[in-house]
């Protein structure tokens, strides 16, 4: 089982969207599919179509005294472990035991056989939570937006990695992916340029159409699903092969170049 962990401390960078839509499009490509929702915002959990979810189905205890992961629910193909808001109370409670940064990582461990990949959605903070989900994974997946938002979150990203690989020296970026781009506008142009120039290995940029994704969300649905054929979805078919083959998932996405 191969576990990414969509990462970056800056929020409105698609992660959830990411998260959710390429996990979809490798379940429909045949791979057995986790997805973890660690932000208590759960808006992956929500885009999923899941609501009235307790403490208990979260990842809770897991984090907090190392449980076992709770029984996951299944939806669009994919087995989701869901958040609610009562998941930050994880965040005090982390950082009083000993070793409860790897919990996560061990309990993937006990279901490696059981799945292919497992896909982590990452709060968009450096706290608790979010080491939580970069040391259980074993390649991270960071989308960063092609504006100056993006530009001054890198900062914060060296360092969180630089901290990080204390605890887990093999661990990497596989794929850093543009969002949010608009060829229209010069700032996202140069911010891609910049990008370009900075950070290795970079994906090929998802640009900005926000109504479908948007409109997908409210529905509880992935694009690929929501509007398949669409030009969104075709974004989502490229960058899921982009993150795949980064990744060295042995898929093959239909619609996809890499």
């Amino acid at each position: 089982m191969r576990t990414l962990t969509f990462f970056n401390h800056a929020g409105g960078v698609m992660k959830s969207s990411l998260t959710r839509d390429v996990g979809y499009t490798l379940s429909q490509a045949g791979l057995r599919v986790l997805v973890v929702d660690l932000d208590p915002q759960a808006n992956l959990t929500d885009w999923l179509g899941v609501s009235g979810v307790t403490r208990e189905q979260t990842v809770y205890t897991t984090a907090t005294s190392g449980d076992p992961l709770p029984s996951p629910t299944a939806v669009h193909g994919l087995h989701l472990i869901p958040s609610d808001v009562s998941l930050a109370l994880a965040e005090g409670q982390m950082m009083g035991v000993v070793g409860a940064h790897l919990h996560l990582r061990q309990a993937l461990q006990a279901v490696s056989d059981q799945y292919d990949v497992t896909l982590i959605d990452s709060p968009p903070s450096l706290g608790q939570l979010s080491i939580l989900g970069a040391l259980a994974a074993d390649h991270l997946i960071v989308p960063v937006p092609t504006r100056q938002k993006g530009m001054n979150a890198l900062a914060g990203l060296s360092e969180a990695m630089a901290t990080y690989r204390k605890l887990r020296p093999d661990l990497t970026v596989a794929l850093y992916v543009p969002t949010l781009y608009d060829a229209r506008r010069s700032h996202d142009r140069e911010a891609y340029a910049a990008l370009q120039g900075m950070l290795r290995p970079l994906a090929s940029p998802i640009p900005d159409r926000g109504a479908v994704w948007n409109d997908s969300a409210s529905a509880g649905q992935p694009v690929g699903l929501y509007a398949p054929g669409s030009p969104v979805h075709q974004d989502v078919l490229r960058a899921t092969a982009e993150i795949a083959a980064a990744s060295r998932l042995e898929v093959t996405i239909p619609g996809g170049k890499a």
